[in-house]
């Protein structure tokens, strides 16, 4: 018997993923890119559209080109499992989505113009009167398929999906920063709201920096991160992020090395501010040091010329001259020319 959509409320908590090191193996499983984005469950029935956040808060007034679309679909009632992004210039970008969470009204409705979002969606949690969430994911995603295929909505865009592991990885390997990594899915398991019953890899990427600076830790005797930076095209050195990931006896060694060298200015270009936007409790102040001083660390994602998360440490570089440590190191969103391709492939 059909199941009406309104009794998956939109407070649905999104299914989530485990983080392991390598794609699985085996006929079970399908393969799907994990778009970096905003989660979002978009919700339809009738008239009323809402678009809900992975924290369970309303999206729909800061994406209204995104509400307007799924009102204009023929489809009356759905709930699709996907992700927001945004293409702006070359590459896709996470501080326009950022720039939604604003109050403003006015800027809201300029930038929806301007910058429009568009919906990555990978799963059909109800397809008009049937709800789908107790189905296994073969149904699932022959539902969602055949919504994409029927409303040929340039903002709405179906995921790609595989079985084929090779594919999959070679997404990992040739997708830019546009994917956050790869979702793997048993193809007979059904949604499971709120539970980590994926597996997926994440993007990881290394990079060769300059230490421009650091952080003493919160008691103020040992080095509680190390400040990178990269060189830009007028050789100024830029505040690129830091690094917190460090042994507690690593700590003990690079202290008094890292004092040895402590003298202005340190970065000669972007610099650090106050407070870490990472951590409140990560000291406020940060020293300069002589830039002479290499290390790579591992990364997953870019934006606006920084590291978005904290990085790890992964070896010292004292074989790498610092000027060889430049910005081009960095790989940066995938371009939305090279994003259609990918997306019309599966």
């Amino acid at each position: 018997m059909a199941v009406s959509t309104q009794k998956i409320e939109p407070g649905l908590a999104p299914m989530e993923a485990k983080l392991v090191e390598q794609l699985p193996s085996g006929e079970e499983w399908q393969f799907e890119p994990k778009w970096d984005g905003f989660r979002c469950i978009a919700f339809r029935d009738g008239d009323g559209v809402e678009l809900m956040s992975k924290s369970g808060k309303s999206l729909a007034r800061f994406f209204p080109e995104v509400v307007a679309t799924f009102e204009s679909l023929a489809t009356p009632r759905f709930v699709i499992d996907g992700e927001l992004v945004i293409p702006v210039g070359e590459i896709l970008s996470f501080d326009a989505l950022q720039a939604r969470l604003h109050p403003a009204e006015s800027r809201i409705r300029r930038l929806s113009v301007e910058t429009p979002a568009q919906f990555i969606a990978f799963d059909c949690l109800a397809n008009d009167r049937t709800a789908l969430i107790d189905q296994p994911l073969v149904a699932r995603r022959a539902a969602l398929e055949a919504i994409c295929a029927r409303e040929k909505q340039p903002r709405l865009l179906l995921s790609p999906a595989t079985s084929d592991r090779c594919r999959a990885k070679s997404w990992l390997d040739h997708s830019g920063g546009a994917l956050d990594g790869v979702v793997a899915k048993r193809l007979d398991l059904d949604y499971r709201p709120g539970e980590r019953a994926m597996l997926k890899v994440k993007q990881r990427r290394s990079a060769d920096c300059v230490i421009g600076g650091f952080r003493y830790d919160r008691a103020g005797k040992m080095v509680g991160s190390l400040l990178l930076g990269l060189y830009d095209d007028e050789d100024k050195l830029n505040h690129v992020g830091f690094t917190s990931a460090i042994s507690a006896a690593e700590r003990v060694r690079i202290t008094p090395m890292l004092e040895a060298i402590i003298a202005p200015p340190g970065f000669t270009g972007d610099a650090p501010g106050g407070p870490s936007r990472w951590s409140r409790q990560r000291s406020a102040e940060w020293q300069p040091v002589r830039p002479e001083l290499v290390v790579e660390v591992l990364y997953d994602q870019v934006t606006a010329r920084r590291f978005r998360h904290g990085t790890r440490l992964l070896r010292w570089r004292p074989d790498k001259a610092p000027r060889q440590c430049r910005m081009d190191q960095l790989q940066h969103e995938l371009r939305p020319a090279e994003l259609l391709p990918l997306i019309q492939a599966g």
